[in-house]
């Protein structure tokens, strides 16, 4: 065992028994390269982050640019520093009108946290209501609303006053009253294993919150900034919330969060108390800097344009008896298996022949394929061709 690999396992704290462990010393567009020099089509994407591949030329400019100037200079809200202005300004330029202020984060968990904490100040109401089989993080907060009993059950008290309901069920919507103070939803389930809102379900849930005066709160930590085909999945929809959450992709591969909302419903949070949520770090400069470059080449080039293009490359290319379904919403893609044992054996067999993918954590029997958006035709089908090999290998008797 090498001295890194050693180091890893002794002194780095692990989230499983066995992490992949792959040592990656370089990456460029869609792949990753090894300590031995072996060359993985990355088809995670950091778990939709890295939306415009890895090393894109255009972000490094803009962090090295922003590195000149400062790095971290005071709490958030307190200094008026150019990266984070000017991405508010042109984060919110691409959105509804309503939502026209930006609180920056660290990450999408402590978007999420901060969605919670200003839906319960600004409507003086308590209970949080989500939806079974949701993801909206591992803090104490988001894992309060989470929709996997299972993950929740070793770290219980968690918070008082939140319900499930069931997922795109109209018969629940009822649940929602005057004494909820918002609705987290995802437009796009990711972890249950890319399971889109239907339509009507969800424009029924924004008139239900509209009657109670509900905070209608969107985590598109995972969907949003162009992975679905539009720059938020939200737009498929034609509903609006009074709540955006971003992560992941927004920071241009830089840790970045966002919740966004009305100026009227974040004015709440500066006072009774002041300073009523803080954050050292959250809009660090760089990852300002960094986002706002990466949001620039999404809209100024056809790369989500071309992302249904490519979703139904993915498709057309990925047909086998041993595959249940396919599901997807752009490129977020889930690959369905008639068992959780089969689809992590294909998956360990991919990652083997040199193409990275994962399983979604409410719905292992699928495996998650969301690649850079940057990833081209010949890209596609060489990945496919090798998942294609994967599952004759594992299948194999």
């Amino acid at each position: 065992m090498n001295f890194l690999r050693e180091t890893f396992f002794s002194k780095l704290a692990q989230t499983t028994e066995s992490p992949l462990a792959l040592e990656i010393e370089k990456a460029e567009g869609v792949f990753l390269f090894d300590k031995n020099g072996k060359k993985y089509i990355d088809l995670i994407s950091g778990i939709s982050v890295s939306n415009l591949g890895h090393n894109n030329s255009q972000i490094i400019s803009a962090i090295k640019n922003q590195l000149d100037k400062h790095l971290h200079l005071m709490v958030y809200g307190e200094y008026i520093q150019s990266s984070q202005v000017k991405f508010a300004e042109l984060l919110t330029k691409f959105l509804p009108e309503k939502l026209n202020s930006v609180y920056f984060t660290n990450s999408g968990a402590e978007a999420i946290e901060g969605a919670m904490k200003l839906a319960k100040r600004y409507t003086g109401r308590t209970e949080i209501i989500s939806f079974r089989n949701a993801y909206h993080g591992s803090t104490q907060g988001a894992l309060s609303i989470m929709g996997s009993e299972e993950f929740k059950n070793s770290f219980r008290p968690l918070l008082t006053d939140t319900k499930l309901l069931e997922f795109n069920s109209e018969k629940q919507l009822d649940e929602i009253t005057n004494r909820t103070a918002c609705v987290f939803i995802e437009v796009v389930q990711g972890e249950a294993g890319v399971i889109p809102s239907d339509k009507k379900f969800l424009q029924k849930l924004c008139e239900k919150c509209d009657e109670t005066k509900t905070l209608l709160v969107f985590d598109e930590i995972q969907t949003g900034m162009g992975r679905t085909g539009k720059l938020f999945a939200f737009e498929y929809y034609g509903v609006v919330p009074d709540i955006l959450c971003l992560a992941k992709a927004l920071g241009g591969g830089m840790p970045l969060g966002a919740f966004i909302s009305s100026k009227e419903i974040m004015h709440s949070l500066t006072n009774n108390p002041p300073l009523g949520h803080i954050t050292t770090f959250g809009g660090h400069p760089v990852s300002c800097a960094a986002g706002m470059a990466a949001l620039k080449i999404l809209t100024d080039t056809d790369l989500i344009k071309l992302v249904q293009k490519k979703e139904q490359l993915f498709i057309s290319n990925l047909a086998h008896e041993k595959i249940k379904q396919i599901r997807s919403s752009g490129l977020l893609i889930a690959i369905e298996f008639e068992n959780e044992e089969l689809n992590k054996k294909i998956i360990s067999i991919c990652i083997e022949n040199g193409v990275i993918v994962d399983w979604f954590l409410f719905n292992p029997c699928s495996m998650r394929i969301a690649p850079p958006l940057t990833i081209n035709d010949d890209e596609i089908r060489k990945a496919c061709e090798i998942i294609l090999k994967s599952i004759e290998q594992a299948t194999a008797h």
